[in-house]
């Protein structure tokens, strides 16, 4: 059987894409995160009308995932945000968004919402919850989250998922994030 990482010896053109995944860091990233929400959550999903930000966007915190090119971050492929919830030790993960030609490279999901829980265990984090579409609940599933109840949010069926904590070691340094890598056809 044939591993991924070695068809780069069988086909020169086969290259790795690498991606990083960390909180914003600068306003480029930020700015762009919040295009690709409008893009997802507007325009794609017609979830919302115009602007899907709202009174949490003031205090949460805002993780990206970028292409990088050379090693360097040059395009927000994806976004999630976290912020406390209204009980001592809650945190919630709201807004995870991957632009449509990133959906299937790269883990890209999967890593923002790694670091995400991630973040908020180095935070204090003792219950974290997410309103998840439910065709995502697999993924998380997969990802060692929990049903706890199937609802509607703007008109939407979800379900409210909490993450099992032990599957995600706190991560203290938020800047430096995860990288995740796929291969592509160059």
């Amino acid at each position: 059987m044939l591993c991924i990482d070695d068809l780069s010896e069988l086909d020169p053109h086969y290259a790795p894409v690498e991606y990083l995944v960390r909180e914003a860091a600068q306003q480029w990233e930020r700015d762009e995160a919040m295009a690709l929400r409008r893009a997802v959550f507007c325009i794609e999903q017609g979830i919302f009308a115009r602007d899907d930000r709202d009174a949490t966007d003031d205090h949460a915190r805002l993780l990206v995932a970028m292409s990088c090119n050379g090693g360097m971050p040059e395009q927000v492929v994806g976004t999630v945000r976290i912020h406390r919830g209204e009980a001592p030790g809650e945190w919630w993960g709201s807004r995870l968004a991957v632009h449509p030609a990133f959906r299937s490279q790269g883990h890209l999901g999967a890593t923002l919402i790694r670091l995400a829980v991630s973040r908020a265990n180095a935070l204090g984090c003792d219950v974290f919850l997410a309103q998840v579409q439910m065709q995502n609940v697999p993924l998380f599933q997969k990802l060692g989250w929990q049903m706890l109840e199937e609802s509607s949010v703007h008109g939407r069926p979800h379900a409210r998922m909490q993450a099992g904590l032990a599957f995600y070691p706190p991560c203290h340094d938020p800047v430096s994030g995860f990288v995740t890598r796929a291969k592509v056809l160059s």
